[in-house]
């Protein structure tokens, strides 16, 4: 649960040039596998823009200056603040103490296009219909649990998302033994076990929330490609049959990977597309994250939508 923690993060570029730069060579486990084991956090890139803003247009990142990015950096709090506030979930003070957005590593996270813009929907992914959003944060109806999105049930913040940092709990433990690793990720507590033998992908007839992860390692980078996603938590609404996201984790410190996912789904995008972000060994274990036993948020606002209806 959310909890003060001490993280320094560093600007970091794209996974492969960040390792090229560094010239940081991972230490190796005792079965020979590159090691990357530890507990990493991203908090304090909560918020940052997934596309470039509009005060950057006709920029890429490279162009950006430093003078600009500390600008950024200045004015990430106070936007975020702005952004939530007034209103019954603005910032308690609990959730500020465990972010510094003055330390945020880029203005924006799509770092492929250059152009920092998400490609084009094809002209099937324009007609296809998503499910209603459903969230605490839109309104109702609130007639069952299905009217609350899978966070809000404790089920899964899927791929990406789980990966993309919310005001607290942005902690991911990475353990490995011979031919796996494994990723547990506080918010929710999922755990994604990640073979790395070569096997192929489930069939297509099996989805699972976090989708279906297969790994190997490229020099000191790990490389994990997950497919058979669930149409409840797919990414911003893909053909969860077509969508292929692959990670890689590469480090390039002591303390430091630089982080990338590459979305693929031809039948969603005019081309692949990826963000990318850093994580910093973070001194604190991930702690239990008891979602279901503490979950009276839920129970709450559908016992207070049947009090509201009785007085109708």
């Amino acid at each position: 649960m959310p909890r003060r923690r001490l993280v320094v993060l560093a600007a970091l570029a794209v996974a492969g040039s960040a390792a090229a730069q560094s010239g940081y060579k991972a230490p190796r486990t005792s079965w020979g596998d590159p090691d990357l084991q530890g507990v990493y956090a991203n908090d304090n890139e909560y918020a940052t823009p997934l596309e470039r803003p509009v005060e950057f247009a006709g920029k890429t990142l490279a162009d950006v200056t430093p003078a600009e990015l500390a600008e950024v950096r200045r004015q990430a709090t106070e936007k975020m603040i702005a952004n939530l506030a007034p209103g019954p979930r603005g910032p308690d003070q609990w959730w500020l103490e465990n972010l510094d957005l003055t330390k945020r590593a880029r203005p924006w996270l799509v770092v492929d296009p250059v152009d920092g813009t998400i490609p084009a929907l094809t002209p099937e992914a324009k007609t296809r219909v998503g499910a209603r959003v459903r969230s605490s944060f839109v309104g109702g109806p609130f007639d069952s649990p299905l009217d609350f999105n899978p966070l809000e049930r404790c089920i899964s913040r899927g791929l990406p998302g789980s990966m993309i940092p919310v005001m607290y709990g942005n902690v991911y433990q990475i353990a490995q033994s011979p031919g796996y690793v494994v990723i547990t990720y506080e918010i929710v507590h999922e755990a994604r076990v990640i073979p790395l033998n070569g096997s192929a992908h489930v069939g297509a007839a099996i989805h699972e929330h976090m989708g279906d992860a297969r790994g190997h390692f490229e020099g000191s980078t790990l490389v994990v490609e997950t497919t058979n996603f669930t149409t409840l938590t797919v990414y911003r609404n893909a053909n969860p049959e077509r969508l292929k996201i692959t990670e890689r984790f590469t480090p390039v410190a002591r303390d430091r990977i630089a982080w990338t996912a590459t979305m693929d789904d031809p039948t969603t995008w005019a081309r692949p597309w990826t963000i990318a972000m850093p994580l910093t060994l973070d001194p604190q274990p991930a702690m239990a994250f008891e979602c279901h036993e503490g979950n009276y948020g839920l129970r709450n606002i559908l016992s207070a939508a049947r009090a509201s209806e009785a007085k109708q």
